[in-house]
């Protein structure tokens, strides 16, 4: 068991104790470190000693980088000032029973981001910011999200994905057993309108329940915040094999599914089976472009792949 002192530059200090090896590193209810919200954990490289590390503010809460074998349970994040939980560049990791929370109109406060990682599982959490409660970044493989509460917030996002030319791309996704509350989105892709190399394959959105979710299914391929350095080129991204399964519930707008798809590179292999949303307890609507895909079962609003 070795004692970390972690200093938040202007903040003081904390200490806590880790039980770590070479390999695993184990983390277990930091709730008393919640307060004040300026406190934050970084982890790079899992190794036999601590370090005396020194942060600027603003930055995400805990972050766990180049590193395998991590095991997160029953942790409580409150009000970070950017991101809750980043894994980046790491393997094997599971994250479970974690409360996540941050106001409904604070900016960039992702409940857990997940980038260049693979076999990385989350179960049985709840998560409620201004951001997404789940972003799903370039490089990440093997990802499997089940159980998770969402709301309020912008969804479970797969990207911004396409930001660079040369980028890692995602496969094998799957989202099961999600509940979306009063959210911006539900389930989407989201790939910025420019030329990239990256893909986005083998995705699967089962078992999902929309409680009055603005967008509960979107594919944007035509992303250019602020309409700077991509006005009117079509997205390089590459997105296949995407399934949407037993997803059911209430959309805050008419068009509850809708699929807008790079022109240079349509969307493909889109399926939907047993898809039921409604809009005003009425029929609601679906909007493709450049997308091919097949419908299987009772999809409502009618398919329009």
């Amino acid at each position: 068991m070795d004692a970390c002192r972690l200093f938040n530059e202007g903040k003081g200090y904390f200490t806590f104790n880790l039980n770590l090896n070479a390999d695993t590193f184990a983390l277990m209810d930091l709730t008393p470190f919640a307060n004040p919200p300026t406190s934050f954990l970084i982890f790079f490289l899992i190794i036999k000693h601590c370090q005396i590390l020194f942060f600027p503010p603003l930055v995400q809460s805990l972050e766990f980088s180049n590193s395998k074998n991590i095991m997160v349970s029953g942790l409580t994040s409150l009000n970070s000032q950017m991101f809750h939980i980043v894994i980046n560049g790491c393997q094997n990791v599971k994250a479970q029973g974690l409360k996540i929370s941050a106001a409904g109109n604070s900016p960039n406060t992702d409940g857990i981001h997940v980038a260049l990682s693979s076999t990385v599982t989350i179960l049985n959490s709840i998560i409620g910011t201004g951001d997404d409660c789940i972003s799903i970044g370039p490089g990440t493989s093997n990802l499997w999200i089940e159980n998770v509460a969402c709301g309020p917030g912008h969804g479970i996002s797969i990207g911004s994905l396409g930001r660079e030319v040369q980028e890692d791309g995602v496969e094998n996704v799957t989202v099961k057993s999600a509940t979306f509350t009063n959210t911006q989105n539900g389930v989407r892709i989201k790939t910025w309108g420019k030329p990239s190399n990256g893909f986005a394959r083998s995705v699967i959105f089962q078992d999902i329940v929309m409680v009055n979710v603005e967008n509960p299914i979107i594919i944007d391929q035509n992303y250019c915040p602020d309409n700077k350095g991509c006005p009117g080129q079509d997205s390089g991204v590459k997105i296949s094999d995407v399934t949407y399964r037993n997803i059911h519930g209430t959309s805050a707008t008419q068009v509850a599914m809708k699929f807008d798809c790079s022109s240079k590179f349509p969307c493909n292999d889109i399926t939907l089976e047993d898809v039921e949303l409604s809009y005003k307890n009425e029929a609601a609507e679906a909007s493709c472009s450049h997308a091919e895909g097949s419908a299987a079962g009772l999809v409502q609003p009618s398919s329009c792949l």
